[in-house]
């Protein structure tokens, strides 16, 4: 546990409903405080920590005085909508009387599936977190159907880890963590405290419980777990009212759950990059780009582009050749072919001049560039 939290840099935290609005009552100003005062203390400490907060629904059902959750799509997004207001000032007072400033993000898995949204949300974190602002995301119910109907946050919270490439994963709940059993119904069930991330045991565990205010159960956090380790992270299950969970946990006390990610992160982007994406085109660099990029882990600038080859999206996975036509490097293009080829040889100063606009004054940011 201390290996695997002591040392995270870039941590993502997930809250679930029945924790942010006190088991359906309304949001929990004491809990979020809690929270926040101790997010704050981390982000002071030089972590970068993402909140993932469900609670909007319920919220939204208190303020409109709903007891039970509705069916009809409709209400649902209109809980949201509701709830959706009263749940990001909560953070933002909260966070802001420890100092802190905070950010909304609302997204939806649709956001993170198409590249040119995954790499407009992943850069807008990264520049926030460059800020040392707190995102607080939630899912955006009031859009998206099929999310309401059998979306979690604790598969959002997976996808964020994923996103920013995260450290770690925690997730707090209204449960101390994974048992062997459902300890409701086997007071003597095994509580596992480790355990590797993806192993088919543990869904066999999990089973399906979970409480009645929010969707998700046991089994949608260990699939989060084993979705987070798919990038390095990995994820810690805890119960949310135990006493500075995240300071304890971040200091490497031994707290819930920990499910560990067998794939180091580094390793894991690499094979990502290196195995699961199709390269879209190619990029040959000069000598000092090459320098660049493998002496001292710089970005890929325009200017030190030659030429490009192949039809590309921005977002799509390239390949930076060098002159004598190895592979250097591939990363996700901020530019298309076509921008790409307009902005070559150019210095970044120049990109709005040329196009009109300005993503980023990268070609490839080193972040999202893996040498090869």
């Amino acid at each position: 546990m201390a290996e695997s939290l002591a040392g995270a840099r870039r941590i993502v935290v997930k809250v679930g409903s029945s924790l942010v609005t006190d088991e359906g009552r309304g949001i929990d100003a004491q809990a979020i405080g809690n929270w926040s005062r101790q997010l704050a203390v981390l982000a002071r400490d030089g972590r970068e920590v993402v909140m993932v907060s469900s609670g909007a629904i319920a919220e939204g059902m208190k303020r409109l005085g709903w007891t039970t959750r509705p069916k009809e799509l409709h209400e649902l997004q209109a809980a949201a909508a509701v709830g959706q207001m009263g749940l990001v000032q909560m953070y933002e007072t909260q966070l802001r009387s420890h100092g802190m400033a905070s950010a909304q993000v609302l997204l939806t898995h649709a956001d993170l599936a198409d590249r040119e949204r995954y790499l407009n949300a992943r850069s807008t974190l990264l520049t926030l977190l460059q800020l040392q602002v707190i995102p607080v995301i939630n899912e955006n119910d009031t859009v998206v159907n099929d999310e309401i109907k059998f979306g979690d946050n604790d598969t959002l919270g997976a996808l964020v880890a994923n996103l920013v490439d995260a450290d770690a994963l925690v997730i707090l709940t209204d449960q101390r963590g994974l048992y062997a059993a459902d300890p409701r119904k086997d007071p003597a069930a095994r509580f596992v405290d480790r355990a590797v991330a993806g192993d088919p045991e543990l869904e066999r565990m999990a089973g399906g419980a979970g409480s009645q205010i929010g969707r998700g159960g046991m089994i949608t956090k260990i699939l989060a777990a084993k979705r987070a380790a798919g990038s390095g992270a990995s994820t810690v299950i805890a119960w949310g009212r135990e006493p500075d969970v995240l300071l304890r946990l971040a200091a490497g006390e031994s707290i819930g759950t920990l499910l560990v990610a067998s794939t180091p992160k580094l390793a894991a982007r690499k094979q990502w990059m290196a195995d699961h994406l199709q390269l879209r085109g190619a990029v040959v660099v000069d000598d000092g780009a090459v320098r660049k990029l493998r002496e001292e882990g710089k970005s890929l600038l325009p200017i030190g582009v030659l030429t490009v080859s192949g039809d590309f999206a921005r977002g799509d996975v390239i390949a930076v050749r060098s002159q004598s036509g190895a592979e250097v490097a591939r990363g996700l293009a901020n530019y298309s072919s076509a921008e790409a080829r307009l902005i070559a040889r150019k210095p970044s100063s120049q990109i709005e001049g040329l196009l009109g606009y300005a993503n980023e004054p990268e070609l490839i940011h080193r972040d999202n560039l893996v040498l090869g």
